[in-house]
């Protein structure tokens, strides 16, 4: 992670720091000894940091677990251990970002407004710095502009798009993508879907009927479905989480506007509870505040700028 991006993502994480890493740091100092009163204290604090209540009460677990084993004594003595139990509940390998070198099909999939577009957009420059020949499908037919916002990104980072009529078929969009990746031997075919609510069934079946198209037309093509969550909205991004999840199959999250108003937890608990990664994030608009998830790098942007003492590894 370029040092200019771990920069942007400290300062996009300030809303997280003053709420869940400033509030642990108080607990750690306000208590002096490790009882139920502590943890119930700890508790609080982090589902206020949008954690989420299933992952805080799993990471208490295992923090009482480890507690007890290693005898501590010292709430302070906890901070290095609670940052731990975190940083290894957000690992991503390199067997997450395996579609990026084999001939894959990537839906990108999410409500309107998280930056679905743009991150379609930002995914595509950067396959494309990596000399991979992408193609895009300007799948999302029924959103005013969508198909001008896509060209534009599709033109700055120079690659080809696949684009109908105002209110075609999504369908059949993806249809002719599949058939020009053929015709052009591309790596990465980047499909941009409508903007869906989690509640509308109908748009969710129409999700299928792509996968459908995918596994028909392209079925040598490694399949990746890329869910782009909002940053800002804390745990209503953890319910379209759950609600995605259930019925599409997401393999990956995008999570976009880490920029000074984000609820940074929700990094933490979509991964801790779906057991889907977070492999991109994104700190702003241009092609450059956009990267792979690096939970290290995550954990320190998050913790450092603190009193809270980080883990040395």
């Amino acid at each position: 992670m370029a040092f200019g991006f771990f920069k942007r993502l400290v300062g996009g994480l300030t809303k997280t720091q003053q709420v869940l890493v400033r509030g642990i740091d108080d607990v750690m100092k306000r208590h002096d000894r490790i009882d139920e009163d502590f943890y119930d204290d700890l508790e609080e604090i982090m589902i206020k940091g949008d954690i989420g209540v299933r992952t805080t009460e799993e990471i208490l677990d295992e923090l009482r677990d480890r507690v007890k084993d290693n005898h501590v004594k010292q709430p302070a003595e906890c901070a290095d251990i609670l940052i731990d139990i975190i940083r290894s509940r957000m690992k991503t390998t390199e067997e997450d970002y395996a579609f990026e070198n084999q001939k894959s099909a990537v839906l990108v999939i999410g409500v309107n407004g998280a930056g679905k577009t743009t991150s379609v957009g930002k995914l595509a420059s950067i396959f494309k710095k990596k000399r991979k020949r992408v193609i895009l499908a300007a799948a999302d037919t029924y959103r005013a502009a969508a198909n001008e916002q896509l060209t534009e990104w599709a033109n700055r980072a120079g690659v080809q798009m696949i684009s109908g009529q105002d209110g075609a078929d999504p369908g059949s969009v993806v249809y002719d993508a599949v058939a020009a990746a053929k015709a052009r031997s591309a790596d990465i075919l980047l499909v941009d879907t409508a903007g869906r609510l989690h509640n509308k069934k109908n748009l969710m079946n129409e999700l299928h009927k792509l996968y459908r198209i995918l596994e028909k037309e392209y079925p040598e093509a490694k399949r990746e479905t890329l869910l782009v969550l909002d940053g800002t909205t804390g745990q209503n991004a953890l319910m379209q989480a759950k609600e995605f999840s259930e019925a599409a199959e997401v393999t990956g999250v995008i999570l976009t506007k880490l920029d000074g108003t984000a609820k940074g937890g929700i990094a933490i608990a979509v991964q801790s509870e779906l057991g889907i990664p977070v492999k991109y994030i994104g700190v702003g608009e241009t092609v450059e505040d956009m990267e792979r998830f690096d939970a290290d790098q995550f954990v320190d942007a998050l913790f450092t700028p603190t009193n809270v003492k980080k883990s040395d590894e």
